[in-house]
């Protein structure tokens, strides 16, 4: 029972971490009347965060092994918290910039330890499971502040925003002080020493056998097809879809990635090994793209597409444990994972609207199936390694 309260604990918090982006972009047109001189400039407040996870991804997973997970879950929200109460003061947007790029600090600390021990805590039989929980908690994060985001706003403007979330990261940081077990040394990996002095040096060797490893960049590579293409998805897709069922749709096609996750997601890697459950979510994906073309209209065919998201999301967060035997190269493939998350995040809707602006419909049909098709085969190919070396794919 107290795995599964501690599980929760866990995911809880990691909405707390997608909040960090849930609370500027779902509400962006507050932000923006807010700070009105800020022009095209007000972009920065969403991605600053981002383009942090792709600085130092990686790095983050280094130092999550080196400092404890539970030190850094704690760290991470306590910090996050503390930058999240100065921002409520709504300060110049210079100082708001700068505020947004350390809390890509905070954000990092969260998303590579909290699924490193939730993989650690649970056993091979629950761990699926709640890793396809965690998997979920950007997607449920965002639906709650679409319904009530403006319920807030309307209270108390951004500064109740901001001001909820610190007061929320701060519960949290007094919740895991009390559920989490005390960190422990952990052992050499195949790539992780977290004994090992963190020199420029150290740290370029581990970026190296990290990206060239397939087993922990594998998870993190193939992400990025599934981030590039959500986020790009998320803001150009509602234009190609039927005006009559367009709001409610996109209402509902997030959600329904998260049931599929959930249920669908959960019950194949119950039967399947966690790799060719990814691989299936982006088949999937790219064949409803295609069908997007054949059948113009077809109400569920969007849904088909956000279905396989969530084998994608499923598949893609149990392989980083199931591949991974230590806990040091499962925060290293976190961290890869992050890291290819937010350049996914940071690129996808500029290359998609470039190519929709350029060849309309069939840049997105392009840009999808190319990308969707590249994560099965990234997936495919790093599964083909393992295999040579005798580990189970």
């Amino acid at each position: 029972m107290i795995t599964w309260i501690r599980v929760a604990a866990l995911f809880v918090t990691g909405m707390g971490a997608a909040a960090q982006f849930g609370k500027v972009s779902v509400l962006f047109p507050a932000w923006e009347a807010a700070y009105p001189e800020a022009g095209a400039a007000a972009g920065f407040l969403v991605s600053l965060v981002s383009l942090m996870g792709v600085l130092l991804g990686l790095l983050a997973g280094m130092v999550v092994t080196r400092v404890g997970f539970r030190r850094t879950l704690i760290g991470g929200l306590v910090l996050g918290a503390l930058l999240s109460g100065l921002q409520a003061f709504m300060p110049p947007l210079p100082v708001m910039l700068a505020l947004r790029g350390l809390e890509g600090l905070a954000h990092l600390a969260i998303v590579v330890a909290a699924p490193t021990l939730m993989a650690e805590i649970t056993d091979e039989r629950s761990r699926p499971m709640a890793m396809t929980i965690w998997g979920t908690y950007f997607g449920v994060t965002f639906a709650l502040y679409a319904a009530f985001g403006p319920w807030m706003l309307g209270a108390g403007g951004v500064p109740l925003v901001l001001g909820s979330h610190a007061g929320f990261l701060l519960v949290m940081a007094a919740v895991l002080l009390v559920l989490l077990p005390d960190d422990r040394k952990l052992a050499d990996g195949a790539v992780a020493h977290p004994a090992e002095r963190l020199t420029l040096g150290v740290i370029a060797r581990r970026h190296r056998a990290a990206y060239t490893s397939a087993w922990i960049a594998a998870p993190g590579v193939g992400w990025l097809f599934y981030a590039i293409n959500f986020v790009a998805l998320m803001t150009v897709l509602p234009s190609f879809l039927p005006e009559a069922t367009r709001d409610m749709q996109m209402i509902l096609l997030p959600l329904v990635g998260i049931i599929s996750a959930l249920t669908l997601g959960t019950l194949a890697l119950k039967l399947y090994r966690a790799v060719p459950v990814a691989v299936l979510g982006f088949v999937m994906a790219a064949l409803s793209v295609v069908l997007l073309v054949l059948m113009p209209g077809t109400v569920w065919v969007p849904a088909l597409l956000f279905i396989a998201m969530g084998f994608m999301q499923s598949g893609s967060f149990a392989a980083v444990p199931q591949i991974n035997a230590e806990a040091g190269d499962r925060a290293l493939s976190n961290g890869v994972l992050a890291q290819m998350g937010n350049l996914g995040n940071l690129t996808g809707t500029p290359i998609l609207l470039a190519m929709t602006g350029a060849m309309d419909f069939a840049g997105l049909v392009l840009f999808s199936v190319t990308l969707y098709g590249m994560g099965a085969l990234v997936h495919l190919l790093a599964a083909r390694m393992r295999a040579r070396e005798g580990a189970p794919v």
